[in-house]
């Protein structure tokens, strides 16, 4: 039996999406299918509402406010000497929940190969340089690494700290070690190792 066109054109663009691959995307569609009109109709207008999101021409978050600037960056009560660099947005949003860091961010890209930028993350380190210089300052107070603590974070960091360390005060990373509730009797030597070596 044939695949219906329009259920294989549907499952192929869902195949190139993250943690999807060729058999769940053809599930997927046919979900869609069995759940009926109303639902096709609901998960269309939901796609097509992505059309009007843009991207941050300062920090490259995702926004859907009228001008170029994303919410946080078009806050003038934000703290302007500090910037986080995350990786992506969601290590945006997960900051921003814990209502403790009131700066500004970097959405950086993805980080696939340990030691090497990307042509558009050098791009987006020039951007910041050139907003850093800007300030009053011409310095940041603080610029945050909150890469994630892992080989290629630690050396992703250590490239664009040296990079960036004419534009900053000072450097910092976020802290590690055992989380909040965790036991020391469970933790990995790594975490523990991290936890004792960063005590104060």
């Amino acid at each position: 039996m044939k695949t219906p066109e329009p259920i294989k054109r549907f499952a192929d663009v869902f195949a190139e999406l993250p943690g999807v691959g060729p058999r769940q995307a053809l599930r997927i569609a046919l979900y869609a299918v069995h759940r009926g009109r109303g639902f096709t109709e609901e998960l269309m207008g939901a796609i097509a509402g992505l059309r009007s999101i843009k991207i941050c021409r300062q920090c490259f978050n995702l926004h859907e406010n009228q001008g170029e600037l994303c919410e946080i960056c078009a806050d003038p009560s934000r703290e302007q000497g500090i910037v986080a660099i995350v990786e992506k947005e969601t290590d945006l949003l997960s900051m921003e929940k814990t209502g403790k860091f009131r700066g500004r961010y970097l959405v950086f890209g993805d980080m696939r190969k340990a030691g090497v930028l990307t042509s558009e993350q050098k791009i987006k380190l020039r951007i910041l340089e050139e907003w850093i210089k800007n300030l009053p300052s011409g310095k940041a107070g603080e610029i945050v690494l909150a890469l994630n603590p892992n080989p290629v974070g630690d050396v992703i960091s250590s490239i664009v700290a040296e990079e960036l360390r004419p534009f900053a005060e000072r450097i910092t990373r976020l802290g590690r070690g055992i989380p909040a509730g965790g036991e020391i009797e469970f933790a990995d030597e790594e975490t523990l190792g991290e936890a004792i070596s960063r005590r104060n």
